[in-house]
C-alpha cells in the first residue's frame, strides 16, 4: 500500500461542544494511538481527507501524517476507523494507528467481485457474496488496499473459499481456510418457493387480527357487567312481546 501525505495539527481542545465548533470551521477531529506511543487527540483538514478517499478505492489508507508544532511532527499511520454521519454520510471522527516500517500489522481489506459467473451466466445461478471483509497481515507497504476475485469461471454449486484466494508475496490472509468467501447457488424452482412460503409463519399483524376476533366474540357471548343471569326456560325478549 502506497503512503499518502496528510497534514494534521495537535488538538488542544476535546469536548462535544468543541469539536462542533471544529467541524464547523471546515477541521475533522482525529486520534492517534500505537503500540509504543501513547492516544494524542489531532484533527485534520476536512477538504484534504474527503481527496484523500475519493482518489483511493477504500477508506483503507496508510498515511505520512505531519503534525505541526509537535515533538514527533512525522508519523507513519493507517486509518483504522472513520466515523461518518448517519443521514449526510460526513467524515465526523478519524482514528489514525500509528505502525512501524518494518512490523507488521493486521487490517480488514474489502472483497469485489470481477466478471460474470458462468452459473450465473449459463444456468440461471445467483451469486452469493458471502465474506465482504477479509483479514491480513503484512508489512505496511504490503498491505492491499482491496481484494478483487475473478468469478468469471464459477459454475452453479461452486465456490470460492479463503484458502482459494491468492495475495501477494508479504502477504498473510487470517482464518479458516475453508470459510467460503463468495458462492455460485443454483437458482430455486417454483416447488421450492412454494415450500418455504408456506413454512413461513404468521405475520405478527395476522395473530393479532385472529386474537382481536376471537376477544370480540367472547365479549359478545359473556352478559354485559352488572346484569342479572337469565332465568332458566325464559324466554328471550323478542319472543316475550310475541
Amino acid at each position: 500500500m502506497k503512503s499518502v501525505a496528510l497534514n494534521a495539527s495537535v488538538r488542544a481542545k476535546t469536548r462535544r461542544n468543541a469539536n462542533k465548533q471544529l467541524r464547523d470551521s471546515g477541521r475533522i477531529p482525529a486520534v492517534i494511538y500505537g503500540r509504543q506511543s501513547t492516544p494524542q487527540s489531532l484533527d485534520v483538514d476536512a477538504k484534504e481527507l474527503a481527496n484523500l478517499f475519493h482518489h483511493g478505492v477504500s477508506e483503507n489508507l496508510l498515511v505520512d501524517l505531519t503534525v505541526k508544532d509537535d515533538a514527533k511532527s512525522k508519523r507513519l499511520a493507517l486509518v483504522q476507523e472513520v466515523q461518518h454521519h448517519p443521514l449526510s454520510g460526513k467524515v465526523l471522527h478519524v482514528d489514525f494507528h500509528e505502525v512501524a516500517e518494518n512490523e507488521k500489522v493486521t487490517i480488514s481489506v474489502p472483497v469485489e467481485t470481477t466478471g460474470e459467473a458462468l452459473g450465473v451466466k449459463l444456468g440461471g445461478g445467483v451469486l452469493e457474496h458471502v465474506l465482504f471483509k477479509l483479514k491480513v497481515r503484512a508489512l505496511p507497504k504490503d498491505l492491499p488496499e482491496q481484494i478483487v476475485l475473478d468469478v468469471s469461471g464459477l459454475e452453479i454449486d461452486r465456490a470460492i473459499h479463503l484458502g482459494d484466494v491468492k495475495m501477494p508475496e508479504g502477504v498473510e490472509i487470517l482464518g479458516n481456510k475453508e470459510v467460503v468467501v463468495v458462492a455460485c447457488a443454483a437458482p430455486r424452482t417454483e416447488t421450492e418457493a412454494a415450500v418455504v412460503e408456506e413454512a413461513a409463519p404468521a405475520a405478527a399483524g395476522d395473530v393479532a387480527m385472529i386474537k382481536e376476533k376471537k376477544e370480540e366474540g367472547a365479549a359478545a357471548a359473556a352478559p354485559a357487567k352488572g346484569a342479572a343471569p337469565a332465568a332458566k326456560g325464559a324466554a328471550p325478549a323478542a319472543e316475550k312481546k310475541k
